[in-house]
């Protein structure tokens, strides 16, 4: 760059490719390798606190829908029983609020439209006993590990 003095002003020519530059630092642009890296190392950081929490969320989320399900499907029952004289066998199983029984006369449903609102948010049939250990019926999941018992998202959801 050439500065060129004419009546008390100073006029700067340009070179070529671009504007008018000055000092070091105006030449350089983007990024240096090392500012992307810590750049990555800080996002790194922050991903790696961050995802574990938001999987005990989802989990936290999908044990919770369980919890609504469960209550929704024992109002459910409860008005089978109430129209049909009897909470469903266990051989009928909660089909039987989704398409009719054979012996069941009074029968009003589907009390449940869709049967795929018969299974857990982890896509295990609800299970269902009748009678019950703790109530008139058990029903229940297993949770996200599909074994009894278990702590957290694999601890069992049940209706008592």
């Amino acid at each position: 760059m050439v500065e060129v003095r004419c009546d008390g002003a100073t006029v700067h020519e340009a070179k070529r490719g671009g504007g008018v530059r000055t000092g070091r630092r105006a030449r350089q642009r983007g990024f240096t390798l090392v500012e992307l890296l810590v750049v990555l190392v800080i996002l790194g950081l922050i991903v790696a606190f961050a995802a574990p929490r938001v999987i005990q969320y989802v989990g936290g989320a999908k044990s919770d829908a369980a919890k609504i399900q469960i209550e929704r499907l024992s109002s459910v029952l409860d008005l089978y029983r109430l129209e049909v004289g009897r909470y469903p066998s266990e051989d009928e199983g909660l089909q039987a609020l989704v398409e009719r029984p054979a012996d069941a006369e009074a029968w009003n449903g589907p009390y449940i439209k869709k049967s795929n609102a018969l299974t857990d948010p982890w896509g295990r049939p609800y299970i269902y006993r009748y009678p019950g250990e703790h109530g008139e019926f058990d029903l229940y999941s297993l949770g996200a590990d599909g074994a009894e018992g278990g702590d957290g998202e694999n601890a069992d959801i049940t209706n008592w």
